[in-house]
């Protein structure tokens, strides 16, 4: 880390215990991650409520290379669980890790890439038994009932129309479900 950690202690006084507890989280999520640049964390405990005991937040900011930021915390109004200063550490800095997962695989380029659904059009149409045909991209024909046209939008279809469709495998081929016409911002 280029800068050192930032500890605070809101509405309650500095601990010893606390912040060597905030120091070995701190010191993991480096081990995991170790081009972080600053951290800050900010414990606090909140007013004492007629109902609620006292819970406490941990709110953590890691700035990390090319102005992204991880920021975690505000959930102590949520958990009781958080009554107990070191649950509400664990839970932030827990919180703060997946982030930092999610970034590191995005980094490496393991994030899942959906392909976009096919687009196709309208090859053949019969309204009085309720379906018709798509010419999918590869000039196949896939079958398609009225029921799979997303918002009643079967009686609206013509030849030669665009759509965007999901294929699986029917009993007799390849089928389309959940068609949609594509409209001007397609």
């Amino acid at each position: 880390m280029e800068n050192l950690p930032e500890i605070v202690f809101e509405g309650m006084p500095p601990s010893e215990a606390v912040r060597d507890r905030v120091e070995a989280e701190i010191a993991k999520l480096s081990r995991f991650h170790d081009r972080i640049t600053a951290c800050r964390v900010v414990i606090t405990a909140p007013h004492r409520h007629h109902h609620k005991g006292k819970l406490y937040d941990a709110r953590i900011h890691l700035t990390l290379p090319g102005q992204r930021d991880v920021i975690v915390g505000g959930s102590a109004t949520a958990d009781h669980s958080h009554e107990d200063v070191y649950v509400a550490i664990r839970d932030a800095f827990q919180a703060a890790r997946r982030q930092l997962q999610s970034h590191v695989r995005k980094l490496d380029g393991k994030v899942k890439a959906h392909d976009a659904p096919p687009v196709g059009r309208i090859a053949r149409l019969f309204p009085e038994q309720g379906y018709g045909f798509i010419e999918a991209p590869d000039q196949r024909e896939v079958y398609f009932h009225r029921n799979a046209v997303r918002d009643d939008g079967f009686d609206r279809l013509s030849v030669g129309a665009g759509v965007i469709y999901v294929q699986e495998e029917g009993e007799d081929g390849p089928q389309a479900r959940m068609v949609r016409p594509m409209g001007a911002g397609d």
